[in-house]
C-alpha cells in the first residue's frame, strides 16, 4: 500500500512534477554496497569537520559518505526544462530559496540533523587506465551524489549529482572544486546529446559561486551543476579492485550491476546464436534464467558473461552514435567509460567544425589516442581491461557459483582453463562490439542520408563515399547533413543542376586551394546523382516516381535527425565570455533551449511547449550559419 508521501508524489508528477521536499528518494548504491571503514555510517561523517574529510586512498570500499561543502550567496544561472520534466520536478519550484541553496549543495533532503540518521551524500571510489596507463585510486574528486530518484510517470530512476561540490577523499592533489567554464560546456552538452538521442549523462542546473577562486591556469570563478544519470558507475570502478585483487568486491558490484542497474539477470542478453558472426545471429532473446549456461564447456556463457556483454553492446551502441554525429569526447579513460553506456564526464569535448578523422578536440592528446577515428578502438580497449577484471568470473563458466570457488577463488591447475575461456569469451564480445557499433552507426547514418531502407551497398557507395570527400573538400561536418536536407530531388535531375547545387555545401571561401572549384563540384555532383537515385528508389510511389508531397516528406524526416544546431566549441567559448566577463546570464537559457530543440529552423517568436519563445533571431542565424574559419577545429585541456 503507498504511504501517503508516495500518493502525494504520484499524484503530483500527474500534475506536472513534485516539489523538492516530496520528489521521491532512495538510497539504493550505498544501501547495498560497502563503506569506506573510516567513515562506516553517514553519522561518523557527518560528525567529522568537514575540512578534516580529504584526499587518502580508500580500500575494501567502493564509496566514503561526505556531504558538500557550504557555498556563500550561489547564483543560480541556469536550468534545463527538459531535465526538470524527466526528473519530475515542477517548473515553479525553481523559484523557491530551497531549489536554489538545494542545487548549490547547501540544503540536504533525506537527512536528518537532530537525530542523526536517514540518507546521506556520498562519493564514489574508483581507479583508471588515462591515456593507456593505470593511474591507481582516482574517485569523485569533486562529484558528490545526494539521492536517488525514480519519476513516476516514467518508471526511470536517476542518481543526482553535484558537481564542483568541495574536497573529499578522492580529490588527490586537486581541490575538489569545478571552474564555471568547464561547468557551462557540461551543462549545455549534456542536455544537448540528449536532445540528439545520443545516450548520456544529464544535468539540471547551473550555479555560479560568486565567492569560489579557482586555480587553474588562471584564477577562475567556480561552479556547480547538478548533474543526474541512471547510473554514475564506470569501468574503472572495476579497475580499481582488479588492481588490489579485491574478488570479493568485484563480484559484489558485478552482481549490484545486472540486479539493480539492469534491473535483474533475466534482463541480460541471452546467448548469441552465432559467437562467432553476431551480426548474423538474431537480437539476443532476453528472460533467459540466472545460472542458466548453454554452449560447449569453452565458450560458455554464464551470467556474468551475459552481463559483460550487455555493458560491450551499451557502449558499442553509443560510440557508433558518436561517430555519426561527430560528437568526441576528449578524453576516453576507462574512468571516463560508463558501465551503463552514458556519454559521461565531459572535459575537451567537441562536435566536429570540418570533417577531419584525425581530429581530436583535446590540446593534450599529441598521440590523437581519442581522435574522432580512433574513438570506436579505444571504447573497446577499454572494455577489455573491464573483461580482464571480471575475468575470473566469465571464464569459471558452471562453476562460478560453487562454494568452493566463491570462497577461496581459483584453484592450482585451474588458471589455464579459466583464462582460455576467458579470453575466447572476450575475443567473441569483441565481434559482437563491432557488429553493434556498426549496425547502430549505419542505422543512424541511414536515416541522416534520408532513406528508409539500408541496403548494402550504401555504406561503400554513400556513406564512406561522401566522408571522403567531405575530408577532401574540408566540408563542414554538420552543416552537410541539414544543407542535404533541404535539397529537392527536382533540384538534382541532370547532372548539370547537381553540379550548381553542390556549391550549397562549400565553406564562404570555397574548396580548398588543392582542389579546384570545378572538381569539387563535379565531385559532389557525382555522389548526388547516387544519393538521388537511392533516394528515388527508396521514396518512390506506385508509379516509380517521387511526388513532390513524397519528396516534402523526405525533407522532413531528414531534418528531424539532422540538426540545425549544435553547441560547436567557438559558440561555447563565446557564451562562456558573455557569462563570465560580460555578466550577461539570459544568453544561458537561449543557447540551452536551442540545444534543447535542435533541430528546427529558427527558434525566435515559435510556439514551444503552448507558448512562445522570445529569443534572439540575429544570434540564432549566427550560431547555425557559417563556422569563422579561425575558428574552426578548436582545442581545449583537460583542466576544469
Amino acid at each position: 500500500m503507498a504511504t501517503s508521501r508516495q500518493a502525494s508524489s504520484n499524484s503530483a508528477a500527474q500534475a506536472g512534477g513534485s516539489s523538492l521536499e516530496d520528489l521521491p528518494k532512495t538510497w539504493t548504491f550505498t544501501r547495498s554496497l560497502p563503506p569506506d571503514a573510516q567513515f562506516p555510517t553517514p553519522a561518523d561523517s557527518h560528525k567529522t569537520p568537514r575540512d578534516h574529510i580529504g584526499p587518502r586512498q580508500v580500500r575494501n570500499a567502493l564509496f566514503t559518505w561526505v556531504r558538500p561543502e557550504q557555498q556563500q550567496d550561489p547564483e543560480l544561472l541556469a536550468v534545463s526544462p527538459a531535465a526538470l520534466r524527466d526528473l519530475g520536478i515542477k517548473e515553479s519550484e525553481v523559484k523557491t530559496e530551497d531549489f536554489k541553496q538545494f542545487v548549490a549543495g547547501n540544503k540536504l533532503y533525506g537527512w536528518d540533523e537532530e537525530k542523526l540518521e536517514g540518507g546521506y551524500p556520498w562519493a564514489q571510489c574508483y581507479g583508471g587506465f588515462q591515456f593507456g596507463q593505470f593511474a591507481g585510486q582516482l574517485g569523485d574528486g569533486r562529484a558528490i551524489s545526494l539521492f536517488e530518484t525514480t519519476n513516476p510517470a516514467s518508471g526511470t530512476r536517476y542518481e543526482l549529482q553535484l558537481k564542483g561540490a568541495g574536497l573529499t577523499p578522492y580529490s588527490r592533489f586537486a581541490d575538489g572544486k569545478a571552474v564555471l567554464r568547464s561547468s557551462i560546456r557540461e551543462f549545455v552538452v549534456s542536455e544537448a546529446l540528449n536532445a540528439l538521442n545520443i545516450p548520456t549523462t544529464r544535468a539540471l542546473s547551473l550555479t555560479l559561486l560568486p565567492h569560489s577562486k579557482v586555480v587553474r591556469e588562471t584564477i577562475e570563478p567556480g561552479a556547480i551543476v547538478l548533474r543526474f544519470a541512471q547510473s554514475w558507475l564506470r569501468l574503472g570502478n572495476f579497475d580499481i579492485l582488479r588492481a588490489r585483487g579485491d574478488r570479493n568486491l568485484i563480484r559484489k558490484l558485478a552482481t549490484y550491476i545486472a540486479e539493480d542497474v539492469f534491473g535483474g539477470w533475466e534482463t541480460l542478453p541471452g546467448r548469441l546464436a552465432n559467437p562467432d558472426k553476431p551480426d548474423e545471429s538474431p537480437a539476443p532473446a532476453r528472460g533467459l534464467a540466472s545460472k542458466d549456461i548453454e554452449g560447449p564447456d569453452e565458450t560458455a556463457e554464464n551470467r556474468f558473461t551475459r552481463l559483460y556483454r550487455e555493458i560491450v553492446r551499451r557502449n558499442a551502441r553509443t560510440v557508433g552514435a558518436w561517430q555519426a554525429y561527430g560528437f568526441m569526447n576528449g578524453v576516453l579513460n576507462t574512468d571516463n567509460t560508463s558501465v551503463y553506456g552514458l556519454s559521461i564526464d565531459f572535459g575537451p569535448f567537441a562536435f566536429m567544425d570540418t570533417f577531419d578523422r584525425s581530429y581530436t578536440p583535446n590540446h593534450d592528446d599529441h598521440m590523437l589516442r581519442y581522435s574522432y577515428s580512433n574513438q570506436v578502438t579505444i571504447i573497446w580497449w577499454n572494455l577489455v581491461r573491464f573483461g580482464e577484471a571480471i575475468g575470473e568470473l566469465m571464464g569459471a563458466g558452471a562453476m562460478v557459483d560453487d562454494e568452493t570457488f566463491v570462497t577461496e577463488g581459483v584453484k592450482e591447475g585451474q588458471e589455464e582453463g579459466i583464462i582460455s575461456r576467458a579470453e575466447k569469451l572476450i575475443m567473441q564480445a569483441g565481434e559482437e562490439y563491432k557488429a553493434t557499433a556498426l549496425a547502430e552507426y549505419q542505422r543512424l547514418m541511414t536515416a541522416r542520408l534520408g532513406l528508409r531502407q539500408a541496403q548494402k551497398s550504401d555504406y561503400d557507395e554513400l556513406i564512406s563515399a561522401i566522408f571522403t570527400i567531405m575530408e577532401t573538400l574540408e566540408l563542414d561536418f554538420s552543416h552537410f547533413f541539414r544543407r542535404l536536407s533541404s535539397l529537392k530531388l527536382e533540384e538534382l535531375s541532370t547532372p548539370e543542376s547537381r553540379k550548381e547545387k553542390a556549391s550549397v555545401f562549400f565553406h564562404q571561401e570555397g574548396p580548398p586551394k588543392t582542389v579546384s572549384e570545378d572538381e569539387a563540384r563535379d565531385q559532389l555532383a557525382e555522389w548526388l546523382g547516387k544519393w538521388r537515385s537511392r533516394i528515388v528508389a527508396d521514396w518512390q510511389d506506385g508509379d516509380g516516381t517521387v511526388s513532390s508531397a513524397r519528396d516534402e516528406e523526405r525533407m522532413q524526416a531528414m531534418k528531424q535527425v539532422n540538426p540545425n544546431f549544435v553547441p560547436r566549441g567557438w559558440i561555447l567559448d563565446e557564451v562562456i565570455r558573455r557569462v563570465e566577463k560580460e555578466g550577461e546570464r539570459d544568453v544561458l537559457d537561449r543557447i540551452m533551449h536551442m540545444a534543447l530543440n535542435p533541430f528546427e529552423e529558427a527558434w525566435d517568436g515559435r510556439s514551444f511547449n503552448g507558448a512562445t519563445w522570445r529569443g534572439d533571431a540575429e544570434e540564432e542565424q549566427r550560431w547555425v550559419g557559417e563556422v569563422p574559419k579561425t575558428e574552426r577545429a578548436l582545442q581545449c585541456s583537460c583542466s576544469s
